[in-house]
């Protein structure tokens, strides 16, 4: 087992992660922007190190000094978290070659399913369901508008290294076809240095279902249950919550087939998650793995009893997983909110400040993942995301209650949340009946339904 890990990331991941470390008797590093100098993650490391100025590109993103910082500081391996380069693999090849060991897949494994249209084409080959569009990447507009025309209107055109909602566009029709293309491609080359481009059917309402699973070097995958994240603003999530009401029992253990076999397929090693994309008829797609610990990992630990972050780090270390599929019990129902520091009738705008008071709910099946305190400024330079609440109960409704209850609990003064807008989520109709697709946020804030 490792001796001492650099944690590359910032906030709650951060905490998460260097919180797993201590659990397990290992020192943690923690790496810091001069922005993050008072930051909690910097605070509870064993050792510390400053790699840059705010921005991200001058500190988080900065390959050689964090590389340079786990050298001096002779850390066996690096945490990358989520977000930012944990799914990066010249960032994953630079630590191979500096005998660094990287808690996540291999650099290949993570071009091969980072790379949108060869993770599609691979999945079509090994007879997992995958939304009907092209095989083979797309470049130029008349090509594209031409395969869009064989698959049918309206579609969904998408950056192969989009994450985030960057590089796609849904488009309705053949007029709008090149415009939408030339735009998502601009976006995708400025975002990800990579113009490469494919082209889907657009599932009209659909939901956003993933399913968590993890594998070990021997082997070894194992499922952990799926969660809903179909609550989603601008194509980020939410709401999350397990077991998703948009699936049937049936649907649901074909699912977890398919998921197991999209990893095995690809020798997976790690904590990662097979997203897929459910129609109204309840039809299912994969659309895209994500090669890394998720930040809605949270909902499984809380809904399974088992810790992804621990056995991630284990099997990075080339231990054999702690469990089996058949000790996996899906237990009640849980549901996770994110509390970001952003003003929702301004259509999310970020609103980064200092926190003048601060109040997290407690109480039995309540969790709360954040890096924030009384006193801290949340700068404006990164994600505005501050805290998950996570809450587990018997049923669903259970669940919607006692997240009422935690969120009511909530206090943050100094900054704009999305707390009273989560609230009113939780008392909607629709999201309570369980019928939210991804298009609920905005029918929600557009007619307040």
């Amino acid at each position: 087992m490792f001796k001492r890990v650099l944690v590359a990331n910032r906030g709650e991941i951060a905490v998460r992660v260097i919180r797993a470390l201590r659990d397990m008797g290992i020192a943690s590093v923690a790496v810091y922007s001069k922005e993050d100098k008072d930051a909690l993650h910097v605070r509870l490391a064993d050792m510390r190190v400053c790699i840059g100025e705010g921005p991200a590109r001058d500190s988080y993103l900065n390959m050689d000094a964090i590389i340079s910082a786990a050298l001096n500081t002779e850390c066996e391996a690096i945490h990358p978290g989520y977000g930012f380069l944990s799914e990066n693999s010249e960032f994953a090849r630079k630590c191979r070659e500096n005998d660094i060991v990287f808690i996540g897949p291999s650099p290949e494994l993570i071009d091969e399913m980072g790379n949108k249209s060869a993770a599609r084409k691979r999945m079509m080959d090994a007879g997992v369901p995958v939304v009907p569009g092209t095989k083979e990447p797309v470049y130029d507009a008349s090509i594209a508008l031409s395969e869009a025309k064989k698959i049918g209107f309206p579609v969904m055109i998408k950056a192969s290294s989009g994450g985030g909602g960057k590089g796609m566009r849904e488009c309705f029709s053949e007029e709008d076809f090149e415009d939408a293309f030339n735009t998502a491609q601009r976006e995708s080359a400025n975002a990800f240095g990579d113009d490469t481009m494919y082209i889907e059917k657009l599932v009209v309402h659909p939901r956003h279902v993933e399913v968590q699973l993890i594998g070990d070097k021997f082997g070894n995958v194992v499922t952990l249950g799926e969660r809903d994240c179909s609550v989603q603003r601008n194509h980020q999530k939410l709401i999350e919550e397990s077991p998703s009401p948009a699936i049937d029992e049936s649907t649901r253990r074909q699912m977890y087939v398919d998921a197991a076999l999209a990893a095995k397929t690809v020798g997976y090693d790690s904590a990662g998650t097979i997203e897929f994309i459910v129609d109204q008829s309840g039809e299912y797609y994969f659309m895209e793995m994500n090669t890394r610990i998720q930040v809605e990992h949270g909902v499984t630990e809380m809904e399974t009893g088992t810790d992804l972050m621990v056995e991630q780090i284990r099997i990075a270390a080339g231990e054999m997983l702690g469990f089996k599929q058949e000790d996996i019990v899906l237990r009640g129902h849980t549901i996770e909110c994110r509390v970001n520091a952003e003003i929702p009738e301004k259509h999310f705008m970020p609103s980064p400040g200092k926190i003048t008071n601060l109040l997290l709910p407690g109480g039995n099946g309540v969790r709360v993942d954040t890096a924030v305190y009384t006193g801290y400024t949340i700068p404006s330079e990164y994600d505005s995301m501050i805290a998950k609440i996570i809450v587990h109960a018997d049923t669903r409704d259970a669940a919607i209650m006692k997240m009422k209850a935690a969120l009511d609990e909530t206090l943050i003064m100094g900054v704009d949340t999305n707390l009273d807008f989560q609230y009113k989520i939780m008392s909607n109709p629709t999201f309570c009946k369980g019928e939210a697709d991804t298009g609920f946020i905005k029918a929600f804030t557009e007619g307040g339904k």
